[in-house]
């Protein structure tokens, strides 16, 4: 019996199942499952900043430190650097989200109409799964000096017969940086217009305001993005949060010294000399006040900018630019695209280098040599960074699925409140948090296990498993679920042999999301595991600053391949499943 059946199914028994009186909603262990999942992130984080704001302040017995006072700031002030890398820190950050943003407006301005919109999406997908470091380290595989894109164009085009003496990886301005972020932000801020988009009559209202004499674009500006906007507003706080806080993309494109202030923050927690960690927990509170002075100015900023625009819009401005600037950015987001994909390519082909002098092209051998002898050091990290992910993952689709069908009992809807909640793990600092968890993870033992590893995973992948879940499970019809109800389902049988196979894709689909944010997880790991639990990223990040460009290849491409192949599983299971069912497909 197909989908389509059993729709006029639920229709003709609509009548007879409303009738039915409903048990009391909300009941047994699914109520828990709320509480349990705000305890997941909401302890950590709760006492993880406490355990960063007390050090920044002088408190720290393990230590020597018993009293308040004021000397981690004089420390922190009068370290060398701290200026440059904070002006760094804003100057990136900002830049970072701004662009993203614009470009992904523009995008979407320009491509909303076209056929192709929904490929685009697609084709943006892999690179979301790609983790930051992987990207990163491809990156710089590309822009270095002896990178992929010079030898393009040398000797013929550049009279370069050696690497010319200039400085792109690493650079003081932050350049790379930033592209570098680009090339994660815009996909994903895409990715949120073009879902929020199905929340609105996009197409209605922009028919509307052409009738009037506005072109397309401006259309879709004036009328559409600011329905958009009141729904990927968290999305684009968290975009804004990662870009003033990020580390491994940091550590492998950002310049080294003076770093950005979080990985100065980092460098002074790992330093051997202990009494750092004062000025160290200092620079993680500065960096925390930055990101929410940053979040408030930014929102401060949405109210000038929309009355500027509704007072433009009164007036009747029709502007010929609009859809000029949307074609220049989309042209622009498919150089990043191209710029991503050289990137994953030219890792791919450094793993199988066995000789790639500058200035060839290609290698002029290839070899598994490279595999073959990092296979030993590559199984214990693989098989960690599996499991954790696979292990935190699960635990957070059980939590998710549990809490989406505890809400769809009680009959309750999101609020503002909990979305703010939702994202709490993705707009607070990593740093400012982290060490208060791994102080606390030392008072009961547990630091450096593999429990503690997937635990603090947990944090992060369960936001992001939510996120992507709970917008198509509150899509389900449940007249679905009546019908067989008033059949004689009982609700677990409903949910089991129902729900869960119509919302198979969607379900494995956040799984995927879900697994990729661990596997891109290096500073949770570094905390957690104290530097023993080994993972793809952690090493990755390690080995970025050697020399040795096959090795490093080798690690990111087996660091991205990971989540690529967990999504390709999650879009081919639900065809193979119901291959004889295509609405289900």
């Amino acid at each position: 019996m197909d989908v389509a059946h059993y729709g006029r199914m639920a229709e003709a028994l609509h009548a007879l199942s409303s009738q039915v009186a409903p048990a009391r909603r909300g009941a047994g262990i699914l109520a828990i499952a709320p509480v349990l999942t705000v305890l997941v992130f909401g302890l950590p984080i709760g006492a993880g900043l406490l355990g960063t704001l007390l050090p920044a302040f002088g408190y720290l017995p393990a230590l020597g430190g018993l009293e308040f006072g004021s000397a981690p700031w004089k420390a922190l002030i009068d370290a060398p650097g701290f200026a440059t890398a904070l002006q760094l820190t804003l100057v990136t950050g900002w830049l970072a989200a701004l662009l993203s943003l614009g470009l992904a407006v523009a995008i979407v301005a320009f491509v909303y109409h076209r056929r192709w919109a929904r490929r685009l999406g697609e084709a943006m997908a892999p690179m979301l799964a790609m983790p930051h470091s992987a990207l990163a380290i491809g990156l710089a595989f590309l822009i270095a000096p002896s990178g992929w894109l010079t030898r393009w164009v040398s000797p013929g085009l550049t009279g370069w017969d050696v690497p010319p003496d200039v400085s792109t990886v690493g650079h003081p301005s932050g350049g790379p940086l930033i592209l570098s972020l680009l090339l994660k932000e815009v996909p994903y801020l895409v990715l949120m217009l073009l879902a929020a988009m199905n929340q609105v009559r996009a197409r209605e209202h922009v028919a509307i305001a052409r009738s009037l004499g506005y072109g397309p674009v401006q259309s879709w500006f004036d009328v559409v993005l600011p329905q958009l906007y009141r729904q990927i507003r968290l999305p684009v706080y968290a975009v804004l949060a990662f870009s003033l806080s990020v580390v491994d993309v940091s550590l492998i494109l950002g310049p080294g010294n003076p770093p950005t202030l979080a990985v100065l923050a980092v460098r002074w927690f790992a330093d051997p000399d202990l009494h750092w960690l004062f000025a160290a927990s200092a620079a993680a509170t500065v960096l925390l006040g930055i990101v929410a002075a940053s979040i408030l100015l930014w929102h401060g900023g949405e109210r000038v900018i929309g009355r500027v625009l509704r007072a433009r819009i009164a007036r009747g401005v029709r502007s010929r630019s609009s859809a000029a600037l949307a074609g220049a950015a989309s042209a622009f987001g498919a150089v990043l695209l191209l710029t991503a994909m050289l990137a994953m390519i030219g890792i791919t082909l450094w793993s199988f280098a066995a000789q790639w002098r500058y200035p060839d092209a290609l290698p002029s051998t290839w070899t598994f040599a490279n595999w073959q002898r990092q296979s030993i050091a590559l199984a214990l990290p693989a098989l960690t960074t599996l499991v954790v992910a696979a292990a935190s993952t699960i635990i957070a689709l059980v939590l998710v699925l549990a809490c989406l069908e505890n809400e769809t009992r009680d009959q309750r809807r999101r609020t503002s409140k909990s979305l703010w909640l939702l994202y709490m793990p993705l707009l607070v600092p990593q740093v400012a948090f982290l060490f208060g968890v791994q102080v606390l993870l030392v008072r009961i033992g547990a630091d450096g296990r593999l429990l503690a590893v997937i635990a603090i995973h947990l944090v992060f992948v369960l936001p992001y498993l939510f996120l992507s879940l709970a917008d198509p499970w509150r899509s389900f019809d449940e007249r679905y679920a009546r019908t067989a109800s008033s059949l004689g389902a009982s609700r677990w049988r409903v949910f089991w042999r129902i729900k869960l196979p119509i919302l198979l894709k969607p379900v494995l689909m956040a799984s995927a999301v879900a697994f990729a944010v661990s596997v891109g997880q290096y500073l949770p790991t570094l905390f957690a595991g104290a530097g023993r639990v080994a993972t793809l990223t952690t090493e990755a990040v390690t080995l970025s600053a050697g020399a040795d460009r096959r090795v490093i290849g080798a690690w990111a491409v087996l660091q991205a391949v990971f989540p690529l192949v967990v999504f390709v599983a999650a879009a081919w299971v639900p065809r193979f499943v119901y291959r004889h069912r295509r609405a289900l497909t």
